[in-house]
């Protein structure tokens, strides 16, 4: 089974304490239930634990989550004293891909894509309040925008970046390459997406290939703990039968 990342960590090069890898492998919240979630102040906390690093190695993992957790994580990046290189490892959704932006520099693998859409809510309410959440809406996709555009550059228009986000698109490396999103492409990483299930019903265009990925990984998951279960009951046999149980 491929070797799974902390959803969460942050951590100094062994041999290079002037630089650190960074990983976001999971959901941006906005609250810290455990240690595994990412929060912006969680982000701030353990960013300032890394002491004066010039090399942040961000790897990013990432079915997106909350927008202004995201934002404030993307903002801290952009303003650190430190050069930092994003490496989308599989998917970098929703806002995480504004996350990614905020690096210096971004690297993909052939194989790792970005999800960029407009934010929404699942908020409950009358028509002046749903009028007034479509405002709201709207201007916070303008933060994103703001963030996108200052990644691309003469790459990308306002114009397409809206479009891309109103399509909910899913970019591949080189799509992302091409409107100035990413600026190198690695070749394939083995790394599966991050996405749960509920989340894949929350995103209407979702590629059949990452759909695919999650059922082999949950399945091989399954095998694996089936075969420890089964490996468990030959040895409570043997303890029962052989030194008289535990």
């Amino acid at each position: 089974m491929t070797s799974r990342k902390k959803f969460w960590e942050m951590k100094q090069v062994a041999d290079n304490k002037s630089e650190a890898d960074v990983y976001i492998y999971g959901e941006i919240v906005s609250y810290k239930w455990d240690d595994e979630d990412t929060t912006a102040s969680s982000f701030l906390k353990d960013l300032k634990e890394l002491g004066d690093v010039n090399l942040i190695n961000l790897h990013v993992n990432s079915p997106g989550g909350n927008v202004f957790e995201g934002i404030a994580i993307s903002n801290m990046i952009k303003t650190h004293k430190a050069y930092v290189v994003a490496y989308v490892d599989a998917l970098a959704a929703s806002i995480s891909s504004v996350i990614v932006a905020g690096a210096d520099k971004v690297i993909m693998y052939e194989n790792s894509m970005q999800m960029i859409h407009n934010p929404w809510s699942g908020k409950v309410g009358n028509a002046k309040e749903f009028r007034k959440m479509a405002d709201n809406l709207d201007a916070i996709a303008e933060s994103s925008v703001i963030t996108y555009l200052n990644k691309a550059g003469e790459k990308l228009t306002e114009e397409k970046i809206k479009q891309i986000m109103d399509e909910e698109t899913w970019l591949s490396a080189k799509e992302a390459l091409n409107f100035g999103l990413c600026d190198e492409i690695y070749e394939s990483n083995q790394i599966a997406a991050s996405i749960s299930d509920e989340l894949f019903e929350k995103y209407q265009h979702v590629p059949e290939n990452l759909k695919q990925e999650e059922k082999n990984d949950e399945y091989q998951i399954k095998e694996e703990r089936k075969q420890i279960a089964e490996r468990a009951k030959a040895s409570a046999i043997f303890y029962e039968n052989y030194i008289g149980g535990m």
